[in-house]
């Protein structure tokens, strides 16, 4: 078993986050399906400024970005990077002062930070 000091971000990823998303009713969708009008979370989600770790879709629209850290980060200053992803939206309805989604996120997989723009 890994220790927590030498986790990496894709399994604190693995390990931490994705069982808490999954919980909380933000599934991963099964490989080639696209649910629109269910809750559900995409992986490595591209925008104009790279990829956002994961985006929170409802109703066939992005509805969050988070931004994940591996355990021994914190992250209490990472939620500029989730800004950044939600600036690059593609094809956004939402238009907060420029952020393409109403919700952002940071996590370590134990501590989160959240920001309703």
């Amino acid at each position: 078993m890994t220790p927590p000091h030498d986790e990496s971000e894709w399994l604190t990823r693995k390990k931490r986050i994705d069982p808490k998303l999954d919980a909380a009713g933000w599934p991963l969708p099964k490989k080639g399906t696209t649910p629109i009008h269910t809750a559900h979370r995409t992986e490595e989600e591209e925008t104009s400024n790279g990829p956002a770790d994961y985006a929170l879709w409802l109703d066939n629209h992005v509805v969050g970005v988070i931004e994940a850290k591996k355990l021994t980060i914190g992250p209490q200053g990472v939620l500029k990077q989730a800004e950044r992803y939600a600036k690059g939206l593609h094809s956004s309805p939402y238009d907060y002062g420029g952020l393409r989604c109403p919700f952002l996120y940071s996590t370590n997989g134990e501590v989160i930070w959240f920001h309703d723009v």
